[in-house]
């Protein structure tokens, strides 16, 4: 066998042919199962996009980085399951371009991390980690408080994302700045434009505590608070299996 690979390594077009052959197979096993994909993915009929304001909060989560320390995927294993809850599916990150699994947990996994701590919480986590989990070794992000967010371009995003398969209506496109500041700000007169855009569902309120000013915290709190809950797909299917059982 040793002797095979010997000979082979000093002729290259052999040892080319060989390389083709062998990533070929890796290729085929990772790209044969996207063939039946809508035979394995589970429908959520009633799943919801993110609003303006949250896939602004996503774009400034990946800028910052955190998907290298925090996965967006719980496993199927007892010990994930117990700690963050039902364990992922792929329909839940259905609109996630590009998707943020992960593999890596320096922090906890986020993928169910919606609504399970108050925004002050978040605010005062991302400000100072150390002011709420003192043996963080999470960096600070103070300056996402004062920083107010872009929202000249939103409408761009929310393009680009429909034209990679995220369902974004034109009326969703041309309100997208004013529906992210009306989000952060359920008083004001647009904010009832969002309910209609978005469904009742949507979370209406000032995310950093300040409706007067809309800033990059918004947004990030916004994100944070709506993982896991665009669908209950993952709900449902415990609940049908327990009752299949």
């Amino acid at each position: 066998m040793f002797g095979f690979h010997y000979r082979l390594e000093r002729k290259a077009i052999g040892l080319t042919i060989g390389i083709i052959a062998a990533a070929s197979v890796g290729g085929f096993v990772e790209i044969a199962p996207l063939f039946t994909i809508h035979q394995t993915v589970e429908d959520a009929p009633g799943m919801r996009v993110y609003t303006p304001l949250e896939l602004a909060g996503r774009n400034i989560y990946i800028r910052e980085g955190c998907y290298a320390c925090h996965s967006q995927m719980i496993r199927t294993l007892r010990d994930d399951v117990d700690r963050y809850g039902p364990y992922s599916l792929a329909v839940e990150s259905k609109y996630d371009h590009p998707m943020l699994w992960g593999s890596k947990r320096t922090g906890p996994d986020l993928a169910r991390i919606g609504e399970k701590y108050s925004d002050q919480w978040h605010v005062a986590h991302l400000n100072n980690p150390r002011d709420v989990v003192p043996v963080s070794v999470m960096p600070a992000y103070g300056w996402l408080l004062t920083t107010e967010l872009r929202t000249d371009d939103l409408d761009l995003h929310l393009k680009a994302q429909r034209r990679v398969g995220v369902p974004y209506t034109d009326d969703m496109i041309a309100n997208a700045a004013m529906d992210a500041y009306a989000q952060s700000n359920p008083d004001s007169p647009q904010a009832d434009g969002v309910i209609k855009r978005y469904g009742k569902a949507t979370t209406m309120r000032a995310f950093d505590g300040l409706p007067s000013k809309l800033t990059e915290m918004d947004a990030l709190v916004a994100y944070l608070q709506v993982l896991g809950r665009l669908t209950d797909a993952a709900h449902k299917s415990i609940a049908q299996a327990e009752a299949g059982q």
